[in-house]
């Protein structure tokens, strides 16, 4: 699959960037972006939502009123769940959301959301650039070169690149990352995914094990 390569000006080259089958043209497997998107998810959780249970609310012992002759229910403790400010009957605990998935899952699911993206043409591929000094009305141009002004897109770098990088941290719709902090859950989250040239060996090598 061949992509023209543009400048930051959004003008061809007269390059082509050769993607490979492996990676951007597979059958996309579902499941395992499935799979992938969630542990990301859950991996983004603290997991420190604590409820106080029976045991641990602050409150007297005594039994509140007597056994028989009430009319009512038995109640034995002002810190029984059926009364306000009793504890929370199986309330929340802290927990780790995270499970493990293998590397070939992973893997495989990264490549189907390349292929979904190069499927319907939101690759786009432009020639390594860097700005000399962080400023955020530099990418924005480049954006706008590029027909992105505003879209939700990501940007993939081949080498971090400081100044790149902290361009972008305004902007909301626009995400930064390496070529090693390329997630399925980043791609597909992106309207636009944008490969710097260099980036391209780095994915390509690293997804066709």
């Amino acid at each position: 699959m061949e992509v023209a390569v543009l400048d930051i000006k959004g003008k061809e080259t007269g390059r082509k960037a050769n993607l490979s089958d492996a990676v951007f043209a597979i059958e996309p497997n579902n499941h395992a972006v499935y799979l992938d998107v969630k542990q990301y998810l859950a991996n983004q959780r603290q997991g420190t939502h604590k409820a106080k249970e029976r045991a641990e609310i602050a409150g007297s012992t005594r039994k509140i009123k007597k056994q028989k002759g009430t009319g009512t229910a038995r109640a034995g403790s002002i810190k029984s769940p059926i009364f306000k400010g009793g504890g929370r009957v199986f309330g929340p605990r802290p927990r780790n959301y995270s499970f493990k998935l293998n590397k070939n899952l992973k893997r495989l699911a990264r490549k189907s959301a390349l292929s979904m993206k190069a499927n319907d043409n939101s690759i786009v591929v432009v020639e390594d650039f860097s700005f000399d000094t962080p400023k955020t009305k530099n990418f924005i141009e480049v954006l706008k070169a590029l027909g992105l002004d505003g879209k939700k897109s990501l940007i993939v770098l081949g080498d971090s690149n400081k100044n790149v990088y902290l361009s972008s941290r305004n902007l909301k719709a626009s995400e930064v990352v390496s070529a090693s902090e390329l997630s399925t859950y980043k791609i597909l989250n992106a309207n636009n995914i944008v490969f710097l040239e260099g980036s391209l060996e780095g994915i390509e090598s690293n997804l066709s094990k």
